[in-house]
């Protein structure tokens, strides 16, 4: 049975008894009922993990000994930063969760012109904060070490403006650019637009901003879709895929 694994936002340390967080403690006491002596694994986001046993369990509190410190990294050696387009309801939450899994490193969330959502700044925070839970959550499942940063919400050219990357790619199915022709790169900002599509003065705004425009085959994906598809191949081609 494979041993129950969450994230622990905080300094851990071999030997030492700690106090799990309230999400934690909440999955261990709530969901799955597990016991004292039982064993968990942890992990901080700073690309290790530690094996505990369980101390003590109740409702409201868990406590656990730490007994393991294993120094493990799955971070893809190819770092992704995605700006994907803002979707509606659980789209989004499947681009990022997806996104996760596939070794992204970073995502901004855009507003586009296209775009179906508007939010105020209280509800921006939210939104965000929830996002980077469906990464974490993406990570306990996925047995990353070290979390992808969900970063505030931007419009298209503020982000155009600011990433950095050694190749910079916006999907566009109007190219037949093979990837390959790229020399190898360490870092990649993609650009995914909106379930409608970026419109024609986005797609020029990001050529102008240096990005290269590439088509991941024929068919014309949705927005969720996306940043699966790509990231498998591009993991593929210079990634830690095989």
């Amino acid at each position: 049975m494979r041993i129950p694994r969450f994230y622990e936002p905080s300094d851990l340390s071999i030997g030492e008894t700690h106090t799990l967080s309230e999400a934690a403690t909440q999955h261990v006491s709530r969901v799955l009922r597990m016991k004292a002596g039982d064993q968990i694994t942890l992990f901080n986001g700073q690309g290790s993990e530690f094996l505990c046993t369980l101390a003590r369990v109740d409702k409201r509190h868990v406590d656990v000994d730490v007994i393991t410190h294993i120094p493990l990294s799955r971070s893809s050696p190819l770092s992704i930063h995605i700006g994907q387009a803002i979707s509606r309801g659980e789209r989004m939450d499947y681009a990022i969760q997806k996104a996760t899994e596939l070794g992204m490193s970073c995502m901004t969330p855009l507003f586009t012109e296209r775009c179906e959502v508007r939010l105020n700044n209280e509800r921006r925070d939210k939104r965000t904060q929830h996002w980077q839970q469906i990464a974490i959550s993406a990570c306990e499942q996925s047995l990353r070490n070290e979390l992808p940063r969900i970063e505030p919400i931007q419009s298209l050219q503020e982000w155009l403006n600011d990433v950095e990357a050694d190749l910079k790619l916006v999907l566009h199915h109007h190219t037949e650019q093979p990837l390959g022709d790229y020399p190898r790169p360490g870092s990649i900002a993609l650009l995914i637009g909106p379930e409608g599509g970026l419109s024609e003065t986005e797609v020029s705004a990001a050529l102008e901003a240096g990005f290269q425009p590439v088509a991941f085959g024929p068919r014309v994906m949705r927005t969720e879709t996306a940043p699966v598809a790509a990231q498998a191949v591009l993991q593929y081609l210079w990634g830690d895929l095989s």
